[in-house]
């Protein structure tokens, strides 16, 4: 490489230098300049350093550009195209792809139970239990039991309407003047709302007359009570009254 060129490089190398220094100052003043925001100042302090740094500029480009005629050309014009090619297109800088928001499709809402409807209580056999009293005469035509005892040997009936005849099932009291009366098998607790009970006669012809306390007379309807098994059977127990005759009082 003959002296020439080299010196042609050196020179090449310079104005890179200068041409860089010029950019890099170019952007400190652009940037120093005021906004529309910011105070405007008077021309004077604003261009107070700008004659300067111009004039300094012109005489080291007046100066390479003395140099460059001298030199060989062919050796510093490439370089100073390559320069003015890669100042000319700066990448801008790579902004990382933004990802689009992710939607969350809602969360399935919980089904409902599916509602059963309530079962039927079990089909039982029908027991019913109740007692029979002879009223005193004291209280003879008042709906009370005050002064009344038990009668022994009242007949009572059962008579359900479950069917097109009427099924009856009697049973008379004991000395407690309690009764216990099982329906036919085939009255079972489903039907037992079609049954009633009412007095039928008495053992004692001084107390014989039937009264319609609770039902006693024109039949009362069945309360039912609790369940229980007899005879490996299941049934339930309602009860009626309790019921009464109407004693004869001489007054």
């Amino acid at each position: 490489m003959g002296f020439a060129q080299a010196k042609g490089l050196v020179l090449v190398h310079l104005l890179v230098l200068l041409l860089s220094c010029f950019i890099v100052l170019g952007k400190e003043i652009e940037s120093l300049a005021p906004n529309s925001h910011a105070p405007v100042h008077p021309p004077s302090h604003a261009t107070a350093h700008s004659p300067t740094i111009h004039r300094f500029i012109l005489q080291a480009m007046h100066r390479l550009s003395h140099q460059l005629t001298t030199t060989n050309t062919m050796v510093i014009l490439p370089a100073m195209l390559r320069f003015t090619h890669q100042a000319n297109h700066r990448h801008a800088p790579v902004q990382p792809p933004s990802h689009p928001p992710t939607h969350h499709s809602p969360s399935p809402s919980p089904s409902h139970p599916q509602v059963h409807p309530p079962q039927s209580p079990p089909k039982c056999f029908v027991a019913v239990q109740g007692v029979v009293y002879c009223k005193s005469c004291k209280y003879s035509k008042v709906d009370t039991l005050l002064g009344a005892s038990p009668l022994q040997g009242a007949t009572v009936k059962l008579q359900c309407n479950d069917t097109k005849k009427p099924l009856v099932v009697k049973a008379k009291t004991d000395k407690k003047g309690y009764f216990f009366i099982t329906a036919p098998k085939h009255i079972t607790s489903h039907g037992a709302h079609k049954c009633k009970v009412s007095l039928v006669s008495s053992p004692s012809a001084s107390c014989s007359k039937p009264s319609d306390f609770q039902g006693g007379l024109r039949g009362a309807i069945l309360k039912p009570e609790k369940p229980f098994v007899s005879g490996k059977l299941p049934f339930f127990l309602y009860s009626i009254g309790p019921f009464a005759f109407e004693p004869k009082c001489h007054h």
